[in-house]
């Protein structure tokens, strides 16, 4: 065990399983001393983070449902019951109708729109108003998006628009809670295997094009996902906010594919 986080209380949303690039933060974190809270979302997946959360001493466990206010506040009450203050939280939360995840973007539906964007989105700003008051030392606040954002990538559709809206946020949410000491940031890992990913119409076949493609010759591992969340949320992020902070091998650089590969 490291002591880069020695002393720092987070919460950790988003972890589905020991595949989950949360959990490869939260390990990470917790490796470094971080004190560690865990939400999930109904039994099911609560009963996958359990055995996560005391793995690595936590029994802090929270039932969020980010699109009700109610929930949201029942679970930082608590929060605030337990700790009274919070150094830093992980916001692994995104979700779409995978039906809308193959095809054309073209025929996105409102209703999955809406629900993509409030979920995948707006509910950072909704995490980060209740963490802020907690906060009461200043803080970080990481996000997860993804080179979809920026650039069309098959199948990822609606996912792209919010994560551009997330992106955006992160700046908006930076230069708002900065004179209080609170960074925030995005990771923007490539392709994974994680249960989130496999939602994804041809996810395998991206895995495979950016491992083969990228400078690395390598997609991200949890390992360097957690280790790059370490630094944001330790105090040498000090004076870093307000940035997407690509972990992918190098592929985000590629104007076209490596020439073995054209």
């Amino acid at each position: 065990m490291g002591d880069l986080l020695k002393g720092k209380r987070g919460l950790v949303m988003g972890v589905a399983n020991d595949h989950s690039i949360a959990w490869g933060i939260a390990k990470a974190a917790a490796a470094e001393g971080a004190e560690l809270a865990f939400s999930y979302q109904g039994e099911a997946f609560g009963k996958r983070v359990q055995p996560l959360a005391a793995s690595v001493g936590s029994d802090l466990l929270l039932d969020v449902d980010v699109t009700d206010d109610a929930s949201l506040d029942a679970a930082f009450a608590k929060l605030q019951d337990s700790w009274g203050k919070l150094d830093f939280v992980i916001h692994a939360i995104a979700f779409s109708n995978k039906n809308e995840l193959t095809g054309r973007f073209l025929n996105t539906s409102r209703d999955n729109f809406k629900n993509s964007l409030e979920i995948s989105c707006y509910s950072l700003i909704e995490v980060a108003r209740r963490a802020h008051p907690m906060m009461t030392e200043g803080g970080s606040i990481i996000t997860l998006t993804y080179g979809g954002s920026n650039r069309v990538t098959p199948f990822y559709n609606v996912m792209g628009v919010a994560k551009a809206a997330l992106e955006s946020s992160v700046r908006y949410l930076a230069n708002d809670l900065g004179p209080d000491g609170i960074r925030v940031n995005a990771i923007s890992p490539g392709p994974m295997k994680t249960l989130a990913g496999a939602a994804i119409g041809g996810a395998r076949k991206t895995f495979r094009h950016t491992e083969a493609n990228a400078p690395m010759r390598a997609n991200a591992t949890l390992e360097a996902i957690g280790g790059t969340a370490c630094w944001l949320l330790s105090d040498w992020g000090a004076c870093t906010t307000g940035e997407i902070v690509t972990v992918d091998g190098g592929y985000h650089v590629l104007g076209m594919p490596q020439s073995e590969n054209l």
